[in-house]
């Protein structure tokens, strides 16, 4: 029971996540006055790839997402866990 808990848990907290990045590249798009369209080619992806960014699609590649990132001058990478 514990173990069906904790990944529903971990689905969550994913889905969670992908949907405040994708909130945050739609808004500041929309800030930006681009169309999803004229972002793609701005990031140099496909427009599919800025449409699942905003869909919070999960099954995207992390150069991809970086790509559409590093427009608004941010990136995702791997954090260290320094705990042992």
């Amino acid at each position: 029971m514990h173990i069906i808990l904790y990944f529903f848990l971990i689905l969550y907290l994913k889905a969670y996540k992908m949907n405040l990045i994708a909130s945050f590249i739609k808004t500041r798009r929309k800030q930006v006055k681009l169309t999803q369209e004229e972002l793609a080619i701005r990031a140099g992806v496909a427009l599919t790839v800025v449409r699942k960014i905003e869909q919070g699609k999960e099954n995207l590649s992390l150069s991809k997402l970086n790509q559409v990132l590093k427009m608004f001058g941010h990136v995702l990478a791997p954090v260290k866990d320094n705990e042992k």
